[in-house]
């Protein structure tokens, strides 16, 4: 029979849908004719896959070759099914034993010269592969990313000469070595010992980190809004497995290198505030992901966040409060995940010295409130904690350090106490739990519930500020010991934290 199966997977988002590759031989002018809905780069993998068998010593059938990428209404792209298309070929024409492709899986392209090259998104495929329990087999290129699945059953190769000698059985092909483990807790990284003072924003930067809030600094220039940032990270929770690898998928998705030694950090991005809509949310005709996706599971930070276009912070609001974004282009929607922890710094007024008590301020009111105007109310209204932070006195900065000048493992471990006590009660951090779950475990005591909604209507708070009101001091509660009511200072602190 002239005909051969082989199993291959496209990129589709972070999913990697099952492409079926069919080859058939059959007799007429000799040609070959790829079908399936392919894209440029995909029809030309019929010149590329010819001279490549034919540098690798083995016979290009002389007779009509019919390749079929299966199912046909998936978009396919790229270089990603010359492998399995090349063994296809080679198997219907009974030059490899056709019995040893079953439940097997093949990614890579092939170099003229018949040798395997990297492709993007071996990630994604390599989990829902695992989860078929079938064999993969990914180029060499790629054998750091492949190391990080754990359990899966993967080889490496360098070319089609060794994939062909390995489903012949004349040779091994090797397992990718194993990725480190639980890097996550070493101490390289920016520890929060190094910020001196700033009481106040350290105390607003535990909380974010122990209920997963979203976060803004707000502060004349140089008072270290950046510092504090880059350091959320570091008390953040380490990452799961699980989590871990739903970041790398983004990262293999969109082509960037998965560091061995880094792939359970959380990701901590930073985007220049001239990035487009499409830099910060993802897009292209091939759709990419964008910032907000490779902040996935991670820290967002925003400078100068009244600097970025209106219309590119408004797109935030969606993936906000969803932890996703779909990217619709004409062909094809793609969803990339999206949940991610916002933190963001301004300056009170365009030239940063409102409220200063050194430099004088020299911007009118009118001039500071168009330059606070340019963030919405409703994206102001999903940032749950906004914080104040000053200019330190000179005498603080060179005093040795005090007791609340503590490291980042010091209130890591406060903030993963307080992180457990919010997943066995709901499963979830604080800032993800729904209105329902909200009710049940933020009690409030009837003078405490009078007192509370008499501030809100003081400050003229919306619905939606009220629940992430209650939220966040959920979160000041378990941090002050996992209280199961919340007390009066509990939502005085956390009212403070809303006055933008």
């Amino acid at each position: 029979m002239s005909l051969a199966v082989t199993l291959s997977r496209a990129q589709e988002g972070v999913a990697a849908p099952q492409v079926m590759v069919e080859v058939h031989l059959s007799g007429g002018l000799p040609g070959t004719n790829i079908v399936g809905l392919p894209e440029a780069a995909v029809r030309e993998a019929r010149d590329r896959v010819r001279v490549a068998i034919q540098n690798t010593a083995f016979e290009y059938p002389n007779r009509r070759v019919t390749v079929n990428l299966a199912p046909a209404e998936l978009p396919k792209d790229g270089g990603r099914f010359d492998l399995a298309i090349a063994l296809g070929i080679l198997a219907a024409g009974n030059q490899v034993p056709r019995e040893r492709l079953d439940n097997c899986e093949f990614l890579g392209e092939l170099a003229l010269s018949g040798a395997l090259r990297g492709v993007s998104g071996v990630l994604p495929a390599l989990m829902r592969a695992r989860a078929r329990g079938r064999k993969v087999v990914v180029p060499r290129a790629n054998a750091a990313e492949a190391a990080l699945v754990s359990d899966a059953d993967v080889r490496v190769a360098d070319s089609l000469a060794e994939v062909c000698g390995w489903l012949r059985g004349v040779q091994d092909l090797p397992t990718p070595a194993a990725a480190p483990a639980n890097d996550e807790l070493a101490g390289d990284g920016p520890d929060l010992r190094d910020v001196r003072g700033q009481r106040h924003a350290r105390r607003a930067l535990e909380i974010a980190a122990a209920g997963g809030h979203h976060l803004l600094l707000v502060g004349p220039p140089g008072t270290g809004k950046t510092m504090l940032a880059e350091r959320l990270p570091g008390i953040l929770p380490p990452l799961s497995e699980s989590e871990a690898l739903e970041t790398c998928a983004v990262l293999s998705v969109a082509g960037q290198a998965v560091e061995a030694g880094e792939w359970r950090r959380r990701p901590f991005r930073a985007p220049h505030h001239t990035a487009s809509g499409v830099a910060l949310v993802g897009g292209g005709s091939q759709p990419r992901p964008g910032e907000i996706s490779l902040a996935h599971h991670g820290v967002l930070f925003l400078d100068e966040l009244p600097e970025f276009s209106r219309h590119v912070l408004e797109v935030l609001r969606e993936p906000l409060e969803s932890g996703s974004i779909v990217v619709s282009r004409a062909a094809r929607q793609s969803t990339f995940p999206a949940q991610f922890q916002l933190v963001a710094a301004m300056n009170p007024c365009p030239c940063g010295y409102a409220g200063d008590p050194r430099e004088r301020c020299r911007c009118t009111p009118d001039q500071v409130q168009r330059y606070r105007g340019k963030i919405s109310g409703p994206l102001l209204d999903r940032i749950d904690l906004c914080v104040d932070v000053p200019r330190q006195p000179l005498s603080e900065l060179g005093a040795a350090r005090g007791e609340h000048d503590e490291d980042s493992a010091t209130v890591r471990a406060r903030v993963m106490k307080a992180r457990n006590q919010a997943l066995q009660r709901a499963g979830r951090s604080n800032a993800e739990i729904n209105t329902r779950e909200l009710e049940r475990d933020c009690a409030l005591a009837p003078a405490e519930r009078a007192w509370f909604e008499a501030a809100l209507e003081r400050l003229g708070l919306s619905a939606r500020a009220y629940h992430r009101t209650l939220r966040v001091a959920r979160t000041i509660a378990d941090l002050d010991g996992g209280a199961a009511s919340l007390a009066r200072a509990h939502l005085a602190e956390a009212l403070q934290y809303r006055r933008f």
